[in-house]
């Protein structure tokens, strides 16, 4: 990594870092959705407004850093780990009713949010020049490893222990442990990135528009699978915490071995062609996720719908692409940080009221229609991301 990272960062402890809570959120996010459908009793619709509030962070994400506008992004990456913990302890000790569980995913997800642009902004930081997209997939790939450990060690557990109640609550208290470990590992980033004056609290330059736009389609259609894939396996197809954990681990096994090729890729070939050309296969990953039962016997539905999901989750690395675009059009690393992480806060604009939508859209339309959704909002992001020109853009 030596050849992609400034030797001077602290790069080795963000990469640490990043495994740590990538192995707390494996932990988290693979009994999730059958926590909130088996212990709380979600609906589809439940799970859409729960998935509100746990989009609503990333919203208000650009007014939160209008607060800590003056800290540095290892500061705020440090503050996102408390916020977490704070959330997943939550998530350890309130009673299994939606209003207190909700309250919990929110509290962790602002957190997890405050990281989010932080991770991207930091990796660009740290790269040498020209190697900032090889950064983003080495990035990816450390937190992909993490949350494939934990996946691995969910799948055991509950292999092991079927049957066995209160074992989510062990999970969310384990979790807990394992985020104070990646905070006080995150503490050797001693880096301090200063602080533009210039620059204004509230961020958004009209030559940033069309990874604005970039941000809002490609949202849209992250958040019907990232929200309703899982959930629909659960709820239709039947199944249970080791199958999801087990699908989890070889997703993240497949974006942990596909990101730093990705991210060669855009060093490579450029982030334009790789931004257009992942809708061709996003079309067809849509189409048997919604509309396999129809095409297949529900096993094999079932199956078709795990590799679907899996091919989601590689083509969603392409998104590495615009930041890499963000990186070409910005003057200064304060500039690329504060336009990233508007970018989050424009991005959930619409996932927001998808998230909150989604499930009555399952509900009343159908999940055929859900999906379908998806993939338009899919083509309408290669439609922008066929018009970027970082320096005819620059002069806007």
């Amino acid at each position: 990594m030596s050849n992609i990272f400034k030797p001077e960062s602290q790069y080795k402890a963000f990469i640490a870092s990043l495994v740590t809570f990538g192995l707390a959120y494996g932990l988290y996010k693979a009994v999730l959705d059958n926590y909130l459908a088996e212990i709380v009793s979600m609906s589809q619709f439940d799970r859409g407004v729960s998935e509100f509030f746990r989009e609503l962070p990333g919203f208000m994400l650009v007014f939160v850093l209008a607060v800590l506008y003056e800290f540095s992004a290892e500061k705020i990456f440090q503050a996102g780990a408390l916020v977490m913990l704070a959330g997943m302890m939550m998530q350890s000790f309130v009673l299994a009713e939606r209003l207190y569980v909700t309250a919990a995913v929110f509290v962790y997800s602002l957190g997890e949010h405050m990281q989010f642009g932080m991770r991207s902004t930091l990796a660009l930081q740290y790269s040498r020049e020209g190697r900032g997209g090889a950064a983003l997939g080495i990035q990816n790939s450390a937190y992909q490893f993490g949350t494939l450990a934990g996946y691995i060690v969910i799948a055991l557990v509950f292999g092991l222990l079927a049957g066995r109640t209160g074992l989510y609550r062990q999970v969310f208290i384990l979790s807990s442990g394992i985020i104070l470990v990646g905070f006080f590992i995150s503490l050797k980033m001693t880096g301090e990135s200063r602080h533009d004056h210039n620059v204004s609290r509230f961020y958004f330059r009209r030559k940033y528009y069309k990874f604005y736009m970039l941000e809002v389609f490609y949202g849209a259609r992250k958040q019907i699978f990232f929200t309703f894939g899982p959930y629909l396996l659960v709820l239709f197809y039947g199944a249970g915490a080791m199958a999801i954990s087990i699908l989890f681990a070889i997703s993240a096994i497949a974006t942990f071995i596909c990101s730093p090729l990705i991210g060669k890729i855009i060093d490579r070939f450029g982030y334009k062609i790789v931004m257009v050309m992942d809708t061709l296969i996003l079309v067809i990953v849509c189409f048997f996720y919604g509309f396999a039962h129809h095409l297949f016997s529900m096993d094999t539905a079932f199956i078709v719908c795990c590799v679907n999901y899996i091919l989601d989750a590689v083509i969603s690395l392409a998104s590495m692409a615009s930041n890499v675009y963000v990186q070409d059009l910005s003057d200064t690393p304060e500039e690329v940080k504060a336009t990233i992480s508007t970018g989050v806060s424009v991005n959930h604009l619409i996932t927001i009221l998808i998230a909150l939508f989604g499930g009555w859209i399952w509900q009343v339309m159908g999940i055929e229609t859900l999906f379908m959704l998806s993939a338009f909002f899919g083509l309408c992001n290669s439609a922008y991301a066929a018009g970027v020109n970082a320096e005819r853009d620059r002069l806007l």
